[in-house]
């Protein structure tokens, strides 16, 4: 059985005992999150939510807090001596999906 999920503005298909990276979530780590902006359920029967699915939530638990990889901006023009160069790092949050309801 698989989930689709909403998280913020982004979309996750998720399964039973599967390990995610969503933004940070402000909860201590090894503690239970449940999402209940469930917008599709599949398996032996597929339930679609409109826009999400009554009664439908995904438990998780907290594993751990980080931060991504740093990635580089630089913007210049050319010929016009502007240059800026620009460090970014996203937070995240880990988790493991313990559990589909429908």
């Amino acid at each position: 059985m698989f989930a689709i999920i909403k998280n913020g503005s982004k979309q996750f298909r998720v399964f039973e005992g599967q390990e995610i990276f969503v933004e940070k979530i402000s909860l201590m780590e090894k503690s239970n999150y449940e999402f209940k902006e469930i917008l599709a359920i599949g398996g032996k029967n597929n339930i679609l939510g409109q826009p999400f699915v009554s009664g439908a939530k995904v438990q998780a638990q907290i594993i751990k807090h980080g931060r991504a990889k740093k990635i580089i901006v630089f913007k210049y023009k050319s010929k016009k001596k502007y240059r800026c160069k620009q460090g970014h790092r996203q937070n995240y949050t880990k988790l493991l999906i313990t559990k589909i309801i429908a």
